[in-house]
Parts: C-alpha cells; structure tokens; sequence
C-alpha cells in the first residue's frame, strides 16, 4: 500500500510505501495525530473511493458498464442520494423503479456521436448499455431489433487519472477518457475534472468536462437521450406519491421542467425519513448556456445542452460538428442538499457559483 499524506498542521507530504496484495494508493489529509480530517482519496483496481472526515462520501467505478459513473454517493446527512438499482437490488425500491439499467448513479453518455471518414464512419452509442437492450434481443419479435441497437454501442473507456488531490477542504478527480466503437476505434476524447466539497451543510461536486474531436471531424447528434444525468433515490421522484418535486430556476415544477431551459433545477424529496435534495447548476460559461433539462417524474435527472428539436419540433436541429481539435466544453456543479430547493438557497447558490468564472480549470 503506497499512501500519500497532506499533514494539515506541518504543511508538508510524506509517503509511507508497502505493497500489500493489489496496490492501493491512499491521499489524504491528516492531524499530526493521524486523524483523519478532510478529504481522502483511496484509488483501487476498479477505481476511487473519496472520503471525508473518514465517511463515504462517493464512489467513482471505471470498470463495470461501457462507462465510468458515481455510485454510491452520499449527501450531507449520510443518506445515499442515488437510486440503488442496477448496481444493488433493494427491497424498497420496487420493481416499477427497476427499469432503464443504463441509469447508473452519476454518469455522462450520448446516444449518437459519429465520427466521420471520407466512406466509413464510426462512433455510437454511450448512453445505452447492453443490459438496456438484453430482453429485447432475447424476445423472438423484438430480436432484430435489440441486436441492431446492441450493435450501435459504444464506450466511455477511462484511460488515465491525471490528478488526484485530497486536501482537508476538497478532494480533485481529474482524468483521461476515450470514446471507443465495438471495434476499438476512438472517435473523441474527454478531460473530466471533478472537485468534491463541502460547506454549511451541502456537499457538493463540480463536474467540468472538454470534448476535443482528437481523430477527425464528429458530429454530436440532437437527441434527448444525452448528457450529465443522476437518477434520484426512488423515494425522492414525483411518481412514487411520498413528497418529491422539480423544480427549475424559472419556476416550472415537476413535468413542466421536461424539456425545458433554465439555469439551475432541483429535485427534491423524502429519502429514509428526511426531506433532502439534488440541485444541478450550470455554469454561464458552459456550452448552450441555459441548459435544457431531460428531467423525469420517475427520477431521471438530466442537463442536455445537446437536444433542440428533439425536445421541441419547432426548434431548428441542435446537432453539432466538431472539427479536427476542436473542443466543446460543459460544467455543472451539483450540490446535495437538506429541504427543497427555497431551504437549500440554490438561486444564491447559483449567483454564487456563476460569479467563479474559470476557476476550476
């Protein structure tokens, strides 16, 4: 075990190094006693673990769907802010909140981003995951089908951390993604950069990503099935009839958000005996600033700059061709929150946030 100390008090680092079975590397920020204060990272064979004041505060898995995720994450009382399903079955998530496998925590995919090459093409599918479409393949009528959306799949494949930093205030994550075809082929890459924190009862995380087209022109398609998504516990959602809303910068509650512009949303309700919530920001430097919200009644919460005309037929088709080296970059923060979004102070949150600029690049 190889373990990386920020000692608060001295100021210094120091590295204390065993190998112990498989190699685990452990930042952290700790009292001169040992203590563990702050934030720590433990980076393992399936990925990180980030801590604070020695509780869970999330996990980030790179190996178990065609995509990284966040999963579990828990918010500022300790409870998980998450649906379980498909990485834990639950016994009180029923089985009407077991559907959409590819609803996974934390997580960003795309349904179609093709890149394209004088004849050939290639690219797919991030947002779905083979277990999406397993039942449909099996099924004799739906067969054909299901095969042929299998057959469009792609990954988001982690190639490398960059930066791991563990402070008694934050925790950073930042790394190296490769947006891979069936066959191998890359088609994009992503710089993700994620900051953990914590301040006055929310935790919260910033999630800054730049696409760089790195292996020729690609076009991002106009679908609604696209962007920096979170499935809210099942408690929380408006169709489980216990107490959870949506609501957006604008002021539109539950469906009416669907589709719809705004600088900020909030999702909000009873999770294991508290009222808590999820708030997504959107940064005014992010790209199409204000975001359109794939947010769902059952707990699908998603920012989508991406979708135009897949949300309103009227609007002229928000597809987007990326040239050789050109980059495209999003940034959100999430907070989670106690009480819905007035308790939670997400208007002063985001005027607060939209005032940072650049400052986590």
């Amino acid at each position: 075990m190889k373990i990386y100390f920020a000692v608060v008090h001295a100021f210094f680092f120091f590295v204390v190094g065993a190998d112990v079975g498989a190699e685990q590397k452990v930042h952290a920020a700790v009292t001169a006693s040992d203590a563990v204060v702050g934030f720590a990272i433990s980076e393992e064979s399936d990925g990180l673990t980030i801590t604070v004041d020695g509780d869970l505060f999330a996990r980030y898995v790179i190996d178990q769907a065609n995509k990284p995720y966040l999963w579990p994450i828990h918010g500022p009382t300790g409870k998980s802010m998450t649906r379980a399903y498909p990485m834990q079955d639950v016994a009180s998530e029923g089985s009407e909140q077991r559907d959409h496998p590819h609803h996974r925590g934390l997580l960003f995919g795309h349904e179609n981003i093709v890149k394209k090459t004088g004849e050939t093409s290639s690219g797919g599918d991030t947002w779905h995951e083979r277990a999406t479409f397993e039942k449909q393949a099996q099924n004799p009528r739906t067969a054909a089908q299901g095969k042929r959306q299998m057959a469009t799949l792609a990954s988001i494949v982690h190639r490398d951390f960059t930066e791991l930093e563990a402070t008694s205030d934050l925790a950073v994550v930042a790394e190296n993604c490769d947006y891979v075809d069936q066959s191998g082929n890359r088609f994009l890459t992503e710089h993700r950069r994620m900051v953990f924190s914590v301040t006055d009862a929310v935790r919260m995380i910033d999630f800054q990503q730049v696409f760089t087209a790195s292996d020729g022109e690609v076009v991002v398609d106009d679908r609604k099935d696209a962007g920096l998504s979170i499935r809210v516990p099942t408690t929380m959602a408006v169709v489980s009839n216990e107490g959870g809303h949506i609501i957006n910068s604008d002021g539109l509650v539950d469906g009416e958000a669907w589709s719809q512009a705004a600088k900020w949303c909030d999702y909000h309700g009873p999770v294991e005996g508290e009222h808590l919530g999820i708030a997504i920001l959107n940064h005014p430097s992010s790209y199409r600033f204000p975001t359109r919200w794939h947010v769902r009644e059952y707990g699908l919460f998603t920012a989508n700059p991406f979708a135009q005309r897949s949300f309103d037929d009227s609007l002229a088709d928000g597809a987007i061709s990326l040239q050789d080296g050109e980059q495209l970059t999003l940034k959100h923060r999430f907070i989670f929150h106690q009480g819905d979004a007035v308790a939670g102070q997400i208007e002063q949150a985001w005027q607060s946030y939209a005032k940072e600029g650049a400052s986590n690049e």
